[in-house]
């Protein structure tokens, strides 16, 4: 016996039911027991004078009347009858439960699982339980047409009566000393039927443990395997060329700057593979940091390229390092959907023979006919808009290449942890010297003619504005038509003196490049824009930004938008006009006034949002936790990285007796790829 058998070795379950358990991701003995009740009801029985008016509640008493079943209109019917607690007599009723007849008689006592309705003095039942009730706890799960409850709850009693033997222990035993865990036996048994809270409550943390535990030892395996690599490229830059070229730069760096660049150049001569995340709040220096990475990779003999994910972006940093490498002889060019195709040719061309240094790019980077000849390091901006295998084919260019991660959207620890628990992470924690922090305000949209009169008083000092329209989720013809309204009042409310432009997702690139262009020139003040600004846009004359329906965009989203302004030297302000409906939209746009730190607003947004919503499932690599909750329990999960680590640090820990179970189980999990995608 194990519990890798087959559901169908229970009595009563045939290939129909097994068909329908399927359906709920049942199909073996661990995937029954294993699947835990989403909440439990208090079923333990209490008294008449203590209950509230439409309360669930358990009442035991004795049966003082016979049961009488009525019946009215198609199945539908109801069971009646009366029951004597101490010295209160109450109704009891039932509908559409005609076989409970049989187990209502006078003078027998027996407890009632109901609502009670105070001024009738009577109970809707909803189930009986029998006079000898152990449990405190109803276990309650989610089911759909083809399973129903009791026959969920028949099956997971049956199976731990036949298989509880067979559960076998997965943690070490010094792990479940050191925090007092229950076994794994106890633990499974009391996720289901708990006699009290205290004992649900241990069995949910060594639950939670588990599967926290478990995940981060397959994580930090892949860590270490990747570290082991020493078949990784040592890429021995020159010293000297790369201090020269860092003075050279047109401001000083600042001291978070200079450690993160410390962290990645030790990683590149290292013959280990690097795989570092590079973490920094909008406007923090990513480009430089990465500016400088390249330029040392190109001093190897190496090339280097840049994904990001939209062309507009990539026009913006192959332009940035334009700037930083003109000084030098690195050559850059930029490869994107729209290249033409004369020009595609000789770029691949030039790299295939390793006369392009840099290259700058969207996707098309992954497609298969761009060969390198020597790829030393690949970075990936805002890397959590690729998905995983996008990630891995670009590294799979070279040899081994370097690989170095960017992102502008602080990512909460526990999200981190989680997603990019492999990689090192490197964090830039301060803004150059002379950013002023962006005002943030919140008003409600009857206020909006009073700022846009406001307003005029910054463009008459020669700066301009962005405005920003919501994308409206149901249709793309919707986005431009209110994107074009907002840009008609504008022009009327502004002309003749000042010109506004209109930039949105249905444009074709040369359209939209031609209008950053325009605006970039100061020959438009007023940029009305979806959010194809969202990441990478600089323009630093940009004061104002007036965002419309703030309220539809997510927290790290308008922190984003936010961004591009105060990329100069003047003060700068954020506006978010929005009449939020509830609570959660009033809390998220307060928290947007309150701080303009990137990683407040991100673990903000996480605890709001959940971390499907913050990171979006899709494309995450986010794994799904049965029990465990990333931000309810993200202590736990710390723990449980934190041992993890300690484990893989020991040496030939697979072989110590303490970890068998645990080197068994992940073999299991490994042959399965449960982990990871």
């Amino acid at each position: 016996m194990d519990l890798k058998d087959s559901i169908r070795q229970l009595s009563g379950v045939g290939d129909k039911r097994a068909e329908n358990l399927a359906t709920l991701g049942i199909e073996t003995l661990e995937d029954l027991l294993s699947y835990y009740p989403f909440r439990y009801e208090d079923i333990q029985e209490r008294q008449l004078n203590e209950i509230l008016d439409q309360e669930k509640v358990t009442l035991k008493g004795t049966v003082v009347s016979p049961a009488v079943l009525s019946r009215f209109g198609y199945k539908k019917s109801r069971l009646q009858f009366r029951m004597m607690q101490g010295h209160d007599v109450f109704g009891v009723s039932f509908f559409n439960q005609p076989y409970l007849k049989d187990k209502v008689n006078v003078s027998e006592e027996i407890a009632v699982y109901g609502k009670w309705d105070a001024k009738r003095k009577s109970l809707t039942g909803m189930k009986i339980l029998g006079a000898q009730q152990e449990e405190e706890f109803a276990p309650i799960y989610h089911v759909n047409k083809v399973v129903r409850q009791t026959t969920l709850i028949q099956l997971i009693k049956q199976g731990f009566e036949q298989y509880y033997t067979v559960i076998e222990e997965n943690l070490p035993l010094s792990l479940l000393e050191k925090y007092r865990l229950l076994s794994r036996q106890e633990a499974m048994y009391a996720m289901h039927f708990p006699k009290n809270a205290k004992e649900h409550h241990q069995a949910k943390r060594r639950v939670i443990f588990e599967e926290f535990f478990l995940f981060q030892m397959a994580l930090q395996g892949l860590r270490q395997k990747e570290r082991a690599e020493v078949n990784g490229l040592a890429v021995h830059y020159d010293v000297q060329a790369l201090k020269a070229f860092t003075k050279s730069l047109p401001f000083e760096l600042t001291q978070a700057q200079k450690r993160v660049t410390n962290e990645i150049c030790r990683d590149l001569k290292s013959p280990n593979h690097m795989h570092r995340l590079l973490q920094g709040d909008v406007g923090s220096g990513k480009t430089v940091v990465a500016a400088i990475a390249l330029y040392a990779t190109v001093t190897a003999g190496f090339q280097g390229a840049l994904m990001v994910p939209t062309e507009i972006l990539a026009q913006q940093h192959m332009e940035s390092f334009v700037e930083l490498f003109a000084q030098t002889p690195v050559k850059v060019a930029l490869l994107t959907g729209s290249t033409k195709t004369k020009e595609r040719r000789e770029i691949l061309a030039q790299l295939a023979s390793g006369e392009l240094d840099v290259l700058v790019g969207t996707h098309a980077l992954i497609q298969e006919d761009v060969n390198f000849k020597r790829l030393g390091l690949v970075i990936t901006d805002e890397q959590h808009r690729f998905g995983v295998n996008q990630r891995k084919i670009l590294r799979e260019k070279g040899l081994k290449p370097d690989v170095l991660f960017m992102t502008a959207t602080p990512i909460p620890r526990t999200l981190a942890i989680t997603a990019y628990g492999e990689m090192d992470v490197s964090i830039i924690d301060e803004l150059p010297a002379g950013r002023i922090p962006v005002e943030t305000r919140w008003i409600r949209p009857q206020q909006l003619e009073q700022v846009l009169t406001s307003c005029q008083k910054e463009l008459a000092k020669g700066h301009q504005m962005y405005v920003i329209c919501p994308l409206i989720e149901e249709s793309e013809m919707l986005d431009v038509q209110n994107a074009v309204a907002v840009f008609e009042e504008l022009q009327a409310f502004y002309a003749p003196k000042y010109q506004v432009s209109l930039l949105h997702g249905k444009m074709k690139n040369q359209e939209k490049e031609a209008i950053m262009e325009t605006f970039k020139q100061n020959q438009s003040q007023i940029l009305v824009s979806t959010t194809v600004i969202e990441v990478g846009v600089n323009v630093p004359n940009a004061t104002m930004m007036l965002i419309i329906d703030a309220d539809r965009f997510g927290l790290a989203q308008l922190h984003q938008l936010r961004g591009r302004v105060g990329r100069g030297a003047a003060a700068s302000t954020c506006i978010l006009v929005a009449n939020p409906k509830n609570e959660v939209g009033k809390k998220r746009m307060q928290i947007m006034t309150e701080t303009t730190n990137g990683f407040v607003v991100s673990e903000k947004d996480l605890e709001l949002r959940g971390p499907g919503e913050v990171f979006g499932s899709r494309q995450s690599g986010l794994p799904e936790f049965a029990t465990a909750d990333l931000v309810a329990d993200g202590h736990i999960l710390e723990v449980a990285k934190t041992e993890a680590e300690s484990i893989w640090q020991k040496k030939n820990w697979e072989i110590l007796p303490d970890y068998t179970a645990l080197v068994a189980y992940l073999q299991v999990q490994q042959a399965q790829k449960a982990f990871f995608d």
